[in-house]
């Protein structure tokens, strides 16, 4: 391991930091989630039309499939820390986190999509979902993916050597070094 740190102190590091990740995101999530479930008791909501309520319904589902995915691993953590498991918690938790900022991102262009329409026009409110799920997806996936070497692991988790024989230092949502 990288600095003389041992397979499970990588492991206890890399599920720390990414609780720590999850709290920064958490709060956000819930407000979006409590704003959309308020929503439909204003006198407005109920002129809107069925689409548009459809499309607010996907919204709250999509920000509360986001909350499950993302306080999840704190859940799994909590209940098999002591098990000798971090391993398929991290892995695990990884996954959930990245699928709810999928969720989350759907709920955000999907309740702009619904503001805009009110506001402005149905072609404006299509535009602007568009472009917002393009920089949701360039800066959430994409950008992060730029540059990324190829690098397998080998059994214990290490970075196999790359062409030069030289060990490569593995570099991701899996691990910051």
């Amino acid at each position: 391991m990288a600095d003389g740190e041992s397979k499970a102190e990588r492991l206890d590091r890399e599920l720390m930091e990414l609780l720590q990740e999850l709290r920064v995101v958490l709060p956000g999530v819930q407000v979006l989630l409590a704003f959309l479930l308020t929503a439909p008791f204003q006198q407005r909501f109920a002129s809107l039309p069925g689409s548009l309520r459809n499309a607010f319904f996907a919204a709250i589902v999509c920000a509360t499939l986001a909350t499950v995915l993302l306080i999840a691993p704190s859940a799994h953590h909590r209940l098999r820390w002591r098990a000798g498991e971090k391993e398929r918690i991290l892995r695990i938790g990884n996954q959930m986190a990245l699928w709810g900022t999928v969720f989350l991102a759907a709920a955000i262009v999907l309740a702009l999509y619904v503001v805009t329409n009110v506001l402005f026009t149905s072609e404006l409110a299509l535009a602007t979902a568009v472009v917002a799920v393009l920089v949701f997806a360039g800066i959430w996936y994409v950008l992060p993916m730029l540059g990324r070497p190829a690098i397998d692991e080998d059994d214990d988790g290490r970075a196999a050597p790359a062409g030069d024989g030289q060990p490569q230092e593995r570099r991701g949502a899996r691990s910051r070094r």
